[in-house]
């Protein structure tokens, strides 16, 4: 029997490259779709923001993800970068998704995000819940949006609404752990603001799932079980580091100093992974507590 082949947009990328490496050791083969010029067998190139991308090449491809996409927090959201945001995820998202249509590719697992929600403050969301009304929401909601043409087409396309990812290798956590061992480990606002996490392990196994698992399409939460407010992830943080934690960063600084990107801290979503779990998806880290201690105890994600 051949090896099952993945296509990968966004393979270079903290979640991306992880989940190369895990499809690989799982006997996936696995086609990287690199915007530079190729530098073996195992790489398709294109150009999203042309339109190009060589249809044929997918042809015989068992499932395409899709993670494409500047991050969010990468710097304070001005005008520009707020249209790089949207530039960066919804052009390429057209692009792939109707080259999945003509190429008849059975499956498309497409990134999407938590923030699709809005601010749900102590509210519980699933995948029922309806789009919010913030730029992120948009975003997501656009971004969701684009899948049409392969959605058309018949593939069974998954919209993974991910949240929080913990990773050794980087992400929030690698940005947070370095002030936490300085002892500027500190809530942010009042601290009750709603964190959807997941860790990096879940996140790959989740995604694997999602290529392999034929009765699951449509929106679905890629975050751990139990959601924490910013104060427990805190404490947690603090305590997992042995450092202390009695700081309070008020939310007019963090509004002085990053904008309008503040909502998405001030603000949160307390996302529930429902399709996940109806559809038999197991966590190894339940607990905000577990994906933290094995995030900070291992230099590698998975």
């Amino acid at each position: 029997m051949s090896q099952p082949v993945v296509a990968i947009a966004g393979s270079s990328g903290l979640i991306g490259s992880a989940l190369v490496s895990a499809l690989r050791a799982a006997g996936y083969q696995v086609l990287r779709i690199v915007r530079r010029a190729p530098t073996g067998t195992g790489e398709l190139q294109w150009d999203p923001d042309a339109g190009e991308i060589d249809v044929g090449a997918l042809a015989g491809v068992d499932a395409v993800v899709n993670l494409c996409g500047v991050g969010i927090g990468d710097r304070r959201w001005s005008g520009a970068f707020k249209q790089s945001l949207r530039d960066s995820r919804i052009t390429p998202t057209e692009v792939l998704s109707a080259a999945v249509a003509d190429a008849g590719v059975p499956v498309l697992i497409n990134a999407s995000g938590v923030g699709y929600y809005g601010d749900s403050r102590d509210r519980i969301v699933d995948e029922s819940a309806s789009v919010g009304t913030d730029f992120l929401a948009q975003l997501a909601q656009d971004w969701e949006g684009a899948t049409a043409s392969a959605q058309d087409a018949g593939a069974r396309v998954v919209l993974a609404r991910t949240g929080i990812v913990l990773s050794a290798s980087g992400g929030a956590l690698g940005r947070l752990r370095p002030l936490f061992w300085l002892g500027l480990g500190a809530r942010i606002g009042n601290g009750r603001q709603y964190m959807s996490w997941i860790s990096m392990e879940d996140e790959v196994r989740a995604l694997m799932f999602a290529i392999s698992q034929d009765t699951l399409s449509g929106p679905v939460n890629l975050t751990g079980p139990a959601p924490v407010t910013n104060a427990e992830f805190t404490t947690v943080l603090g305590r997992t580091l042995n450092r202390p934690t009695p700081m309070l960063l008020p939310g007019f600084a963090v509004r002085a100093g990053l904008g309008e990107l503040a909502d998405s801290l001030l603000g949160g979503q307390r996302a529930i992974p429902d399709a996940l779990e109806r559809a038999g998806f197991q966590f190894r880290h339940n607990t905000i507590g577990e994906a933290l201690a094995y995030a900070t105890a291992r230099p590698t994600p998975v």
